[in-house]
């Protein structure tokens, strides 16, 4: 177990890192975009597997998780690409951390033991994951008339949406763990591409709406004679910003791989809080690189996050 504990740290480490890249760089090109690239990259990634691995599309049980998994995944992370754009890491973050419910009661409901060591572990893993990019303590005042309250209002707003879009991710990350997990119990490697390959096409689909409506805004706009952005390139994408995109499909791709690895013999209830510990990356990048400060409730996170990471160490052992 403690090799299987590791494999899930990982994934929540490189989880976090792309997470991170996907909302800073969501920031300043388009999300679809983002999404679109770096799926591109996770399903070449996938694909190599076929080297070394078989796939074995007669395998019906990873062939269903795979597409459960890959359904809930194109939703999770699109919804915490857009909430980590237009809202504060360390407020959406945590929310999305609590997709580790999801398979925690799916494993629990399936027999995992928990003992009082693990139990104490996992529940602090819980509460310091969430707790470590803390939660918006300080109440917004209302606004004053004018235009700050216009800029009030739309940040109030962005807010709501962000914390409902990572209430989404939390769904989509918790159901497509269990999915991966259930999945890789037949064979990982199918389940790694069929769910990959679904969210490709989930995204290509989305890509193709969203190429339809900006031509036809600006269409719509040129027929009326006001000047029209160029349909296809909203913003201008740097050579850098397609290196982020390369990068966050590749670690989503070793996530999910290490992910998959830890669940095959690993207890699910114990690799799912592992590997849901991202927010605290999350927070520590955007801390570092954005500026954003960490509040003492979040510096007790860390504090609760290490001490679960022993516990459930010395439980599992």
């Amino acid at each position: 177990m403690p090799g299987l504990a590791f494999l899930a740290l990982v994934s929540s480490l490189l989880l976090g890192i792309s997470d991170y890249l996907g909302g800073a760089l969501s920031r300043r090109a388009p999300l679809i975009v983002v999404l679109l690239g770096s799926q591109v990259v996770a399903a070449l990634a996938i694909a190599a597997r076929l080297l070394v691995d078989p796939f074995r599309p007669d395998l019906a049980d990873a062939v269903f998780w795979g597409s459960i998994a890959g359904v809930a995944q194109a939703i999770g992370v699109a919804a915490l690409f857009r909430g980590l754009a237009i809202g504060t890491m360390g407020v959406v973050a945590p929310v999305s951390a609590l997709s580790v419910l999801v398979p925690v009661s799916v494993g629990l409901a399936s027999g995992d033991a928990v003992g009082p060591l693990l139990g104490a572990g996992l529940a602090l893993a819980v509460i310091g994951s969430v707790l470590a990019t803390g939660p918006e303590l300080e109440r917004q005042r209302p606004p004053a008339a004018g235009d700050y309250a216009y800029v009030a209002d739309t940040r109030r707003r962005g807010a709501t949406l962000s914390i409902v879009l990572a209430l989404i991710a939390a769904a989509g990350f918790g159901t497509s763990q269990v999915g991966l997990a259930r999945g890789a119990a037949a064979d990982l490697t199918t389940t790694l591409i069929i769910s990959a390959v679904v969210v490709l096409a989930i995204y290509i689909v989305a890509f193709s709406a969203w190429i339809h409506i900006r031509l036809r805004t600006a269409a719509a706009q040129l027929h009326r004679g006001r000047p029209a952005m160029p349909a296809l390139a909203p913003t201008r994408i740097r050579p850098r910003d397609y290196a982020a995109i390369a990068a966050i499909g590749m670690l989503v791709y070793l996530a999910n791989a290490a992910y998959g690895t830890a669940a095959q013999s690993g207890a699910l209830s114990v690799v799912a809080v592992l590997a849901s510990l991202y927010p605290a990356v999350v927070a520590l990048l955007s801390w570092r690189l954005l500026g954003e400060r960490l509040r003492p409730v979040q510096l007790a996170g860390v504090a609760l996050t290490l001490a679960g990471i022993a516990a459930i160490a010395a439980g599992a052992a």
